[in-house]
């Protein structure tokens, strides 16, 4: 049996094997999601997420433990 089948099979035995309405509702809501279309954005917004990937490529972030220790040091001045 191909991996693909097995899986679905196993998945299929587990989902018939369960009273856990919070484990069927998770699954329900993952294969809900899947059917739902994908967002469509913007061109403006396509254009401010491939800028964002671009300084991030070329290093013109601040890393995150960096920036809240700033912020800190900045309101302590306050």
């Amino acid at each position: 049996m191909d991996p693909t089948a097995q899986i679905k099979k196993n998945l299929i035995n587990r989902i018939q094997n369960s009273n856990d309405i919070n484990f069927l509702r998770a699954l329900q809501t993952i294969i809900d999601s899947l059917e739902e279309e994908l967002i469509q954005l913007t061109q403006e917004q396509q254009s401010s997420i491939e800028n964002g990937r671009n300084e991030i490529k070329n290093g013109d972030f601040i890393e995150n433990d960096k920036l809240i220790s700033e912020l800190k040091e900045w309101l302590i001045k306050k």
